[in-house]
């Protein structure tokens, strides 16, 4: 892995990232690209829920939640 690579549910609100890899499998690898998570994909962490998980992120202008099990394996390289 990249060091300049995170977890997508390490990217601090109101920060923008590009996604560099799933590594998810299965449906829920599908459900991600059905979403437009693909490579070098722009998404913004927008708001955290009262409980924390899961997180609103704007992905190519679209509102998605996802929980952070699923953000987790979104690996994503943070745009300063």
């Amino acid at each position: 892995m990249n060091e300049k690579m995170i977890p997508l549910n390490y990217l601090p609100l109101g920060k923008k990232a590009r996604v560099k890899e799933l590594t998810s499998d299965g449906a829920i690898r599908r459900r991600m690209l059905d979403l437009g998570l693909i490579t070098d994909t722009e998404i913004e962490a927008l708001q955290r829920s009262p409980s924390g998980d899961p997180i609103a992120y704007d992905i190519r202008g679209a509102v998605i939640a996802l929980r952070s099990e699923e953000a987790s394996k979104i690996l994503v390289e943070a745009i300063y």
